[in-house]
């Protein structure tokens, strides 16, 4: 009989990577379990949210029930460098950054695959709800990131950076599973993490009070916070003729810009970086019939824009741009070359449903241009698309 095959599991004292850590092993594999520990400083984490003593602690409990070998890693310096320095980064530059992808790209398929591969693993197992498949095309054994089979949890996006070479050593158990089946198999198997809620935040982090969390390196800066009305000029220039469909997705790509002589000032604000577009919590400003979202930060002058309701002109538009250097394709076998045009689904944010889109691969990068207006399109944010159940691939908006 050839050898077990031996999967390394983050096991992360949650009920997804505890059903992932059973499945796994009643299907014969010699499993086992590495907690990763990514962050030290108590003071930013809400503590009793997500306290990482308290899950590294069910993650060894869950551990012991199964009979797997169990130690924790720490990768907090990779986390701090790779992530978190990161994030102040972006924030700085007035970005909204996606630190769950990075987290996945950066630290469980990277750092932490290499512990694994260094244990002797074939393959690292996660919790999430996605699944993989596999393809020879064209001689070639081509890996598939597919959505998970629940609707409502599906986690294909935080994976969506992922190469073919991490794929191809990834494991996703309860990507076939819903929710509830992976409650059920956790009580069944008498699991203390059955009833444990979704932990929620940032990957590893536990809850972060974002603004406490930005001003350990961001300084609180008072500016102003104006309103945009809805009928700003900005928004009724009309379209011109176009030479080239490219020069048609340039114009339509860009962004609003704003001066502070465009609206009235209704507020003021600790520093335009520790808020992003289609933001609506933190403005504390009244008085107006519909709550007001921001449409644009700018950091260097230091002024927030915003508008009144969620159909405010300044939320929406309909093509993006991603620079070649940061578009990212799952299926390297279905890159697009200049000039050539792809119909997707796409998705700009984790919870969203998929839309029609057309990717353009130009010269100036990717474009994607959607069938229908998108609210708060956020550089910085990733864009993901996907043709049936299967995420191709995905860039950063710049």
């Amino acid at each position: 009989m050839s050898k077990m095959k031996r999967v390394v599991v983050g096991l992360s004292g949650g009920v997804d990577s505890s059903v992932t850590a059973y499945l796994l092993k009643e299907q014969g594999y010699e499993v086992i379990g590495l907690f990763m520990k990514n962050w030290h400083d108590d003071s930013v984490t809400i503590s009793d949210e997500c306290p990482w003593l308290e899950d590294s602690n069910d993650a060894m409990i869950v551990a012991e029930k199964l009979g797997i070998p169990f130690q924790t890693v720490d990768l907090s310096a990779q986390y701090k460098e790779r992530i978190v320095d990161y994030m102040f980064n972006e924030y700085e530059k007035g970005r909204t950054p996606n630190p769950d992808v990075l987290c996945n790209r950066e630290i469980k398929f990277d750092v932490f695959m290499d512990i694994a591969l260094s244990l002797g693993a074939d393959y690292v197992a996660t919790g999430h709800y996605c699944r993989k498949s596999e393809e020879v095309i064209d001689g070639k054994k081509v890996y598939k990131l597919l959505a998970g089979k629940d609707g409502n949890k599906d986690q294909s996006y935080f994976l969506c950076q992922l190469s073919q070479e991490q794929l191809s050593k990834a494991l996703f158990p309860v990507g076939e599973l819903l929710k509830p089946e992976v409650r059920a198999i956790a009580k069944e198997a008498d699991l203390i993490t059955a009833d444990k809620k979704d932990s929620q935040g940032l990957c590893f982090i536990g809850k972060v009070r974002l603004p406490d969390f930005l001003q350990q390196k961001l300084q609180p800066k008072k500016g102003k916070i104006i309103q945009v009305p809805a009928d700003h000029l900005g928004y009724q220039i009309p379209e011109p003729n176009f030479d080239s469909k490219a020069e048609e997705l340039a114009f339509k790509a860009q962004k609003y810009v704003y001066k502070p002589t465009d609206g009235k000032v209704v507020g003021e604000h600790q520093g335009a970086h520790y808020f992003t577009k289609g933001q609506r919590k933190g403005l504390a400003v009244g008085g107006t019939k519909e709550p007001l979202f921001v449409i644009e930060t700018d950091v260097e002058d230091n002024v927030i824009y915003t508008g009144e309701g969620k159909n405010h002109q300044g939320l929406y538009r309909k093509v993006l741009l991603v620079k070649d250097e940061e578009v990212h394709w799952v299926r390297e076998d279905l890159k697009l070359a200049v000039g050539e045009t792809m119909e997707v689904m796409a998705r700009i944010r984790y919870r969203q449903a998929l839309e029609k889109a057309t990717l353009y691969q130009t010269n100036e990068g990717l474009y994607v241009a959607f069938d229908n207006n998108q609210s708060a399109i956020q550089e910085g944010q990733f864009v993901a698309w996907y043709k049936n159940e299967e995420l191709l691939g995905s860039g950063v908006i710049s």
